[in-house]
């Protein structure tokens, strides 16, 4: 777009020097270099262009697993998987609800800055690599994204060429279950299963990160309304007690994650969306809203109402 990366790089607290290194950059320190360098070129699909220019080829070894699965399904499912590789810090879900199925985005980690900017990317990706494997002519039925609808949405339409809805609760592409039955055309066997071993190797090398895997647990039980301690334990495949000491261990607790969780979907749907205090405070699973406007002052010192406030303020 023209523009000097230099000083985004300065302002967001470290320079270009990260791109060049074997280190995945952090999610945070993603969500914060995107937010900035939207609002330096002003352009508010700024994170729908980042991710128009993803392809499944960008996604290295993972894009070649998902190139050679079997079915839409499997491929999905191992970008599900093995998402960590590309981004700690959010995760991917593939949910069937009759005839129809969504791909879902979301973001875990904590008072990450650009959130909507991460699920418009990520929701674009997702198209790229669903048009990789289907065909360039798919579309989905309908695109969700939890951002405030933009003043021009034709950058939107234009690009998933389906209805898009903005001021969810999730980010999501919408399409027939049939669809995750379909074949993937030259899917070579070998080559999966080669890919698929390396990418074991990596993950072996990844150090364990018990509070890292409850704040991913967590997000996906939020968005299905449970998260309850034992479910979450059970999903870990470990007991709730076991559990308990490896989160002391590394200094914090399940009540304590689950409140930052809440805190951080609360602060994104607040900042991102105009949904109401009601909706919101049900998504957190509040008895009612004066519950989530007690509790969202506990956590922050002020109303939602005013955070909300201060934040389209800004």
């Amino acid at each position: 777009m023209g523009i000097d990366p230099e000083p985004i790089f300065d302002r967001a607290g470290t320079d270009t020097q990260i791109l060049q290194t074997v280190e995945a950059v952090s999610f945070a320190m993603l969500g914060r270099l995107t937010a900035l360098a939207a609002d330096q070129v002003g352009c508010a699909h700024f994170g729908l262009l980042v991710g128009q220019r993803t392809t499944l080829t960008s996604l290295g070894l993972l894009g070649t697993l998902m190139r050679h699965s079997e079915t839409v399904g499997t491929a999905l499912q191992a970008l599900a998987t093995h998402h960590d590789l590309l981004n700690r810090g959010a995760m991917i879900e593939i949910a069937v609800d009759g005839i129809v199925a969504t791909v879902s985005y979301a973001p875990y980690e904590p008072e990450t800055e650009g959130v909507a900017l991460h699920c418009e990317r990520a929701v674009a990706t997702l198209t790229n690599v669903l048009r990789s494997l289907c065909g360039m002519k798919w579309n989905p039925d309908e695109v969700l994204l939890p951002r405030l609808h933009p003043l021009d949405s034709t950058p939107y339409t234009g690009f998933f060429r389906a209805p898009v809805r903005f001021a969810q609760e999730i980010a999501a592409l919408v399409f027939p279950a049939r669809l995750l039955r379909r074949s993937v055309v030259g899917a070579n066997p070998l080559v999966r299963a080669s890919a698929e071993r390396r990418i074991r190797q990596f993950e072996a090398a990844i150090p364990s990160d018990v509070t890292d895997e409850v704040r991913r647990h967590l997000r996906s039980r939020i968005v299905q309304n449970r998260i309850e301690k034992d479910e979450v334990a059970r999903n870990l495949a470990i007991h709730q007690r076991t559990l308990g000491r490896r989160l002391k261990a590394e200094g914090t607790t399940f009540r304590s994650i689950a409140n930052q969780t809440r805190l951080g979907i609360a602060k994104q749907l607040l900042a991102d969306t105009d949904m109401s205090l009601a909706q919101i405070s049900s998504v957190l699973e509040f008895s009612e809203p004066a519950a989530f406007t007690h509790a969202f002052r506990r956590w922050t010192g002020t109303a939602p109402s005013a955070w909300r406030k201060e934040q389209w303020a800004k």
